[in-house]
């Protein structure tokens, strides 16, 4: 049982490493009460674009371990301590099918409950979490906080007009280098220096990626490529099929990265059960100045949803 409003328990934390794949092994921490004298329900948890669990998750992860769930985060593969074949490189079906992994990883611990697991996805992850809430029936509960809705629809208002010709050619020469067996071209993930190529440039996220990890944490570079595939990247596709899984969208109000329309007209497509979460601010108010609110919010849907096993669900 979870813990109730009130009472915070004291918890631990622990390094853990499962692998994704064969030869390729994923790390990051579990977070649950220090007493555990039966099996409990557990969410997981994976961080947004080119992040880490360093960015901005351990305070949720902290609040849902107080509360009485065991918690996982962990690295996306080429990024933190997971390993990377090629760091910096993001291709969201297979961190998708990583966190897969993840799940089983936690199914599998003796303090968990299988049949009450949580996701907590958030930006990229949030897209993530939609796509395995309606792919994954092991899960029980969702909550998709600034998610990603759609790609393609991100980078036409983010990307000048005039930029998407010269993108469009760099891409190409990129796939040229690959196919010559040449590097990968590399970019900023955040940069105020306009003649540096960047995914981002407001200083609300220069602010949150560049937090002072140091390099064996987090380096600000990303591949090329990682943009191409965020452009076709579209979870807002599959909000129609998380039903039955009870779905929560925490939103922000004025979110330039993922876009508040972009996630409220989503947020109408998906069925019961379902949850919209408004919050004050921008995309990364979620993890700062409305912390709070995230954290309570996730926190209520968690504890409805994983408080008893859902008998009968497919």
């Amino acid at each position: 049982m979870a813990g109730s409003d009130t009472t915070k328990l004291t918890i631990e934390q622990h390094e853990i490493a499962f692998a994704a794949e064969p030869g390729l092994t994923l790390r990051g921490w579990l977070v649950r009460p220090a007493e555990i004298t039966s099996p409990l329900p557990a969410v997981s948890m994976a961080h947004g674009y080119a992040g880490t669990v360093h960015h901005g998750l351990f305070p949720f992860a902290r609040a849902f371990a107080e509360a009485g769930f065991v918690v996982l985060l962990h690295d996306h593969r080429n990024f933190g301590r997971s390993d990377a074949p090629e760091p910096g490189d993001i291709d969201p079906w297979r961190q998708v099918a990583d966190w897969r992994a993840a799940i089983s990883f936690l199914e599998n611990q003796s303090e968990v409950d299988p049949k009450r697991i949580g996701l907590w996805g958030t930006s990229y992850a949030g897209g993530h979490a939609i796509v395995l809430g309606a792919t994954d029936r092991r899960l029980r509960a969702v909550v998709a906080q600034v998610p990603t809705i759609s790609g393609y629809e991100q980078s036409l208002r983010r990307v000048d007009p005039g930029a998407i010709s010269g993108l469009e050619a760099a891409f190409s020469e990129d796939d040229q280098r690959r196919f010559r067996g040449e590097p990968g071209q590399r970019i900023a993930v955040v940069s105020d220096d306009r003649d540096q190529p960047a995914a981002y440039r407001s200083p609300d996220a220069l602010s949150f990626y560049l937090q002072g990890l140091p390099d064996s944490v987090w380096r600000n570079e990303v591949t090329l490529r990682s943009g191409r595939a965020a452009r076709m990247y579209e979870p807002g596709a599959w909000l129609g099929r998380v039903s039955p899984t009870p779905l929560m969208l925490i939103v922000a109000m004025a979110d330039s990265i993922t876009l508040t329309d972009l996630a409220l007209a989503g947020y109408e497509r998906a069925l019961q059960p379902k949850q919209l979460v408004m919050v004050q601010g921008g995309h990364f108010d979620a993890y700062l100045s409305q912390f709070a609110v995230a954290r309570d919010a996730a926190l209520g849907w968690f504890r409805t949803h994983l408080h008893e096993s859902q008998e009968g669900r497919p």
